[in-house]
């Protein structure tokens, strides 16, 4: 797994993942000024730990991006928002869900289709597939540097990967491996079928094929993102994503670089 690192030394954006899958997503964003969370989906000591790692303390933090109302995204937003006022932004559409499940001392901002700014990062959000209402990936730009993150989609499309295209650094989900699913006697039928579905989450094969649609745009690095903790693993994610796209002529370190986002502190990434 390879790293990536920059051309200029000069960076505005700082991007490190905080934690990823099923029990709980957190991604830091840093611009030249601004702070800022895509969901919180631990616990708000965890939260804050995790954080101070990184030097930043929570009152400094400009706003959280919620991507959707699942517990794994929204875990710790109200006990952090409440201690530190911090204004949590949410897509029109996904408004009521996510407002049902957070206290009303919550500031709840919605956005609709048009490109916001939140001090000087500039912030795109476009609808990905899933099981709710809106489940929202984003892209954030400082000064021509842009990132992704796309994550819970049970597949792409045309206008997904236009978005991804744009970036240099993007998070992709790659939740299961399908054989593993298929296996596991701990899932009913019913989970199954909901993960494997238009509207549940990529898998490694699929998670492969649109990496290999990027390649040759502005895509650099993909963090691999959202592992099933059942039925995947960081090591087997990562070596079927790379089989696969040997199998398109893509070589892993020469035409992309791929890392893998876990529960863990991941790798700090500068734009």
């Amino acid at each position: 797994m390879t790293n990536y690192d920059a051309v200029s030394k000069i960076w505005q954006m700082r991007i490190c993942n905080l934690s990823s899958g099923s029990e709980g997503n957190l991604t830091y964003i840093e611009g030249s000024q601004t702070k800022l969370l895509i969901d919180d989906g631990l616990s708000c000591k965890e939260t804050i730990r995790r954080l101070m790692i990184l030097g930043v303390t929570p009152d400094k933090l400009s706003g959280i991006l919620v991507t959707h109302e699942h517990n794994d995204h929204i875990k710790g937003i109200n006990l952090l928002c409440k201690r530190y006022n911090i204004p949590v932004y949410v897509h029109e559409d996904g408004y009521s869900s996510l407002k049902s499940k957070l206290g009303d001392y919550v500031k709840l901002i919605s956005f609709g289709n048009l490109d916001f700014s939140i001090g000087e990062l500039n912030i795109s959000s476009f609808a990905v597939p899933h099981d709710v209402r809106r489940c929202s990936a984003y892209t954030i730009e400082e000064n021509g540097k842009k990132f992704s993150i796309a994550t819970d989609l049970g597949h792409t499309n045309d206008e997904i990967i236009k978005n991804l295209s744009s970036s240099t650094l993007v998070y992709l989900e790659s939740n299961h491996d399908i054989d593993m699913l298929h296996q596991n006697a701990k899932y009913p039928a019913r989970l199954k079928a909901r993960i494997l579905g238009g509207r549940g989450h990529l898998s490694n094969i699929a998670c492969a094929e649109t990496i290999a649609q990027l390649v040759g745009s502005s895509a650099r690095q993909i963090v691999l993102s959202h592992l099933s903790q059942e039925n995947n693993s960081p090591s087997l994610a990562y070596k079927s994503v790379c089989e696969i796209l040997e199998t398109y002529g893509i070589i892993e370190g020469t035409h992309i670089k791929i890392d893998v986002a876990t529960t863990h502190i991941g790798t700090i990434f500068r734009l």
